[in-house]
């Protein structure tokens, strides 16, 4: 049995089961962000007005954000989307030498499904699609999809790990 204390040279990598867990939760991410984008671009009007969910706090709205976080860098879709691969091989290689905890393993597994989900958008349509709008009246939180939302929960899960360091071994890959 192996103890999680041991060097960081004795760490080999992620075993079978961990890269599975991995890959079947990036994919589900993936999945999940690419069938609702579809829906969305496939039912409504880009720019039309949004259909309420959940009355104003919960609204449905087909957008597209041509640049990066929150719209900055408008039109920036392209260059962004070869960082984004670079950015993808570069979390799969981080999963490789660093996926030892359960937390590590699904925080990097989240944003790697977000990473590829919103370069398929910028492959397919120069844009991210965006849909997900929430707030209350006129404060309203930025529009997001399924791989924000992912990208979003890994980096708060990334915070959690770096300011409190015994979460990178919880679950941890013998």
């Amino acid at each position: 049995m192996s103890d999680v204390t041991e060097s960081p040279s004795a760490w080999r990598s992620p075993s079978l089961g961990r890269w599975t867990l991995f890959a079947v939760i990036a994919i589900a991410v993936l999945a999940a962000d690419q069938l609702t984008k579809g829906w969305v671009t496939g039912t409504l009007e880009r720019g039309a007005a949004p259909t309420q969910v959940l009355g104003d706090w919960l609204r449905v709205v087909y957008w597209e954000n041509s640049g990066i976080l929150f719209g900055m860098l408008p039109r920036s879709g392209p260059a962004f989307g070869v960082v984004s691969l670079a950015v993808a091989a570069l979390i799969v290689f981080y999963h490789y030498k660093a996926g030892r905890g359960i937390m590590t393993t699904i925080c990097l597994s989240l944003l790697l499904g977000g990473a590829i989900g919103n370069l398929l958008d910028r492959l397919q349509y120069g844009a991210v699609v965006d849909w997900i709008d929430m707030g209350i009246g006129t404060a309203r939180f930025w529009t997001y999809n399924i791989a924000d939302a992912g990208i979003t929960t890994a980096i708060v899960m990334l915070i959690v790990l770096t300011v409190f360091p015994v979460t990178t071994t919880w679950g941890a890959d013998a």
